[in-house]
This record gives C-alpha cells, structure tokens and sequence, in this order.
C-alpha cells in the first residue's frame, strides 16, 4: 500500500517515513502543501498522512482541493492544533480522521491502518482474496490454498493493486505510477513486462486469465 505524507519537520517525517518503510508501506513525502496537493493529484495513494500547517498551502486547503476533485482518498491529519474546533475543521475540511501531536507511534499506525480498511473494505486483516487465490499484503505472502506463490516485490505490488481494484480497468500510466512512482526513471513498457512475469507466475493455477489486456488502455483484474 502507498502513502503520502507531507509534512514540513523533515525530522518527524524523515522518522515516520522509516516507521511505515519497516511496517511493509511505500512512502512518498511532500514538505509543502503545493508539492503535497501535485503528488496527490498526479499519483495513486492508498491514503493521506497530512500536516496541518504547511508552508504554502495548508493541509486544509490541500484536501479542500482534492475533494473539490473528487479525489476521495482517505486523510489522517497530523497537527500540534488538537483542541475541538480545529478538529472539527479538519474533519469539515474532508478529512477522516485527526491525530493531536505528540502520539505515540501504535496510534498512528492503527488509525492508519483502520483507515485503510474502512475505505477499501477489507476484513481486519487486511487480506484480498480471489477465489482460492489469498494475498496478505502486510505479511507480504500470496498463496493459493496452502502453495505459495514465489513473486517478485513489484510483482507482489502489482499484484496487490489489481487484485484490490478487480473489475476496474486501469490505465498502463495509473499501474506505472501506482506501482513504481511517479519519479520512476524505468520505461513505461515496464508494465506490460511485469503483467507478462506475472501471469507466467500465476499460470500453473490457472489464474493467468484472471489478469484481462484492455487494447490500448491497460488492465484489469477480472476473477476466474
């Protein structure tokens, strides 16, 4: 799953950064509002770690501006501003949840994570299941039944999000920018690539079908 965070103390988010790194997230980092609001339109994220006060562009003003959008990712707001009324502005300004600083690090991961699983509705554990087909994304583990499936990381990440997005067909610039960022210096043919090494892994369970070639536009995930 990817992350923004933007937050303006490079300290704290040089810290949680590495926090979310070792609990099995890709991380992005804005330092302003502006950087932040371009990521966020230009990228896919599973959700939004955002600072209030920002240089620039608020973080009110940065998620005002992604729903005026219609970009409906999850926001957990990071502010030293805890009393009611900036929390309820945050939440009146489209964010979902609000978390006072200082906090301890077990919050913050798991009101990310309850983040995370209200919006893609997902079971507690977070598991994506198709068919006999099981993917655990923060163990990072794909089995069918009791075999595992040996992949690659960024063939588990593609994996991931078509699974997490079947029936959708998503563009080869959306997977791209998804899977490897937006500041990937690898060759947009990188993708038809990776759906080739994936399909060979998932072929002796018959689930090589499973991933659907939309002429033109790119793919999607359509369960056997």
């Amino acid at each position: 799953m990817r992350i923004l965070l933007v937050e303006d103390d490079r300290g704290l988010s040089d810290a949680l950064a590495q926090l979310l790194r070792e609990e099995s997230f890709q991380v992005d980092v804005a330092h302003d509002g502006e950087e932040g609001l371009y990521l966020a339109e230009t990228a896919v994220y599973d959700a939004l770690v955002v600072d209030v006060m920002l240089p620039g562009l608020s973080g009110y003003d940065l998620v005002r501006t992604l729903r005026d959008k219609r970009v409906h990712v999850p926001v957990l707001f990071l502010t030293a501003l805890g009393d009611v009324d900036h929390r309820v502005q945050g939440l009146n300004a489209g964010g979902d949840d609000y978390l006072p600083k200082p906090f301890a690090t077990e919050e913050f991961l798991a009101r990310l994570r309850a983040l995370l699983r209200r919006n893609r509705e997902l079971g507690t554990d977070m598991t994506l299941r198709s068919g006999p087909l099981v993917l655990d994304p923060l163990a990072r583990r794909a089995a069918f039944g009791d075999e595992p499936v040996k992949l690659s990381d960024k063939e588990f990440d593609l994996l991931e999000y078509l699974l997490s997005h079947r029936g959708q067909i998503l563009t080869r610039e959306r997977i791209f920018n998804r899977v490897w960022g937006i500041d990937s210096d690898v060759m947009d043919t990188t993708v038809d690539l990776y759906v080739h090494y994936l399909r060979k892994k998932l072929q002796p369970f018959g689930y090589d079908t499973a991933i659907r070639t939309v002429r033109n536009v790119g793919y999607l995930w359509s369960d056997p």
